[in-house]
């Protein structure tokens, strides 16, 4: 029986038309309704012009539970949620949604991002290592051939053994790749200028110039975040830089390369590409990386997809139950922090 006196908070759920769908499964909403008073079957898709339920529902929440799609935290939107104390996000960055304001009214907020790096980490892992094997050019020469041929001689300057492996940024997802990476025999740099040699060894990396680890690295993988200094920090020198043979991975954001630039090296043959991202989102129908041999393009799938929705879910309620117990949370994003991350 419920007692008189129900002290558990008051949740939301604010996230974009079919997300909870994907995002929840039964568990996670029959989780969700014991920690919190909530109907987890509603879902509030717009906050700024909300619908009289939404609005009431708004006015009464103690903590928002989002994921992707979800309203700006505008001043206007948080007039109408006067109870707001808390902002759980499931999913990776809070950039789209919590403003200013979120902070200025002490609203405490987290993230699943700790959750979603694991599949960029792993596609990463996957690419890497499938470049080191050159994976991509063979499949498309076996294709081609379709007869014996003398694979060791041709392979002979391919393999993970001993190669090195440049990491652009030590992100959470750039952590958790340099993680993955222990295992092999590979040596890895590292280039980020927030991070000094004591941490860096504590990383298992040698810190590198950008330049020298374009250099020096047989694959090059991205993991900075997007701000307005690191547009093209893959510019043409750096591209100029990577031997013959060389693989740039980008899991992070198109902006962080030169498409212009890399589109000359990729269009000569010198360099091989792993594209999950690009600038624009969505190349344009005519855009030469979707037919040149050397790019594996893909549609922005290294995040969280299918099932693996269902681990950021898992965090977030992991969360929503910190919140609940009066808890500090675990894994807080703090204002300032936003400044270097995605």
């Amino acid at each position: 029986m419920p007692h008189a006196t129900d002290n558990r908070p008051k949740a939301l759920l604010a996230m974009g038309p079919g997300i909870a769908d994907r995002l929840l499964a039964d568990r996670h909403r029959t989780r969700l309704a014991a920690l919190t008073r909530t109907d987890p079957h509603f879902v509030a898709h717009d906050l700024a012009d909300p619908t009289p339920e939404t609005a009431a529902a708004l006015a009464e929440a103690e903590v928002l539970l989002t994921c992707w799609g979800a309203t700006p935290l505008t001043a206007e939107v948080l007039d109408g949620a006067p109870r707001l104390r808390a902002v759980v996000h499931a999913a990776g960055s809070v950039k789209h949604h919590i403003t200013d304001a979120c902070w200025e009214r002490g609203i405490a907020v987290t993230s699943a991002a700790g959750a979603n790096a694991l599949p960029v980490a792993e596609f990463t892992l996957a690419a890497i290592l499938f470049a080191g094997k050159r994976v991509l050019q063979t499949a498309q020469r076996y294709a081609t051939l379709r007869t014996d041929h003398d694979w060791l001689q041709e392979l002979a300057g391919s393999g993970n053994y001993r190669r090195t492996v440049g990491i652009i940024g030590a992100s959470r997802i750039g952590r958790r790749v340099i993680e993955l990476l222990r295992p092999f025999d590979l040596d890895v740099l590292l280039y980020d200028p927030y991070v000094d040699a004591a941490e860096a060894a504590r990383l298992g990396v040698r810190l590198a110039a950008l330049d020298e680890l374009c250099a020096h690295s047989s694959v090059v993988s991205v993991h900075a975040p997007q701000l307005p200094e690191t547009r093209h920090l893959m510019g043409a020198a750096q591209l100029a830089a990577m031997a013959t043979g060389t693989t740039l991975i980008n899991t992070a954001r198109g902006s962080l390369i030169d498409e212009d630039a890399l589109l000359a090296e990729l269009r000569s043959g010198r360099l091989h590409a792993v594209l999950d991202v690009t600038d624009p989102e969505l190349p344009p129908a005519l855009s030469p990386l979707y037919e040149l041999p050397n790019v594996l393009l893909t549609p922005h799938i290294a995040g969280s997809q299918g099932v693996e929705l269902h681990r950021m879910a898992d965090q977030a309620l992991d969360e929503m139950e910190r919140f609940a117990s009066g808890l500090p949370f675990a894994d807080p994003v703090h204002a300032g922090s936003l400044q270097h991350s995605a």
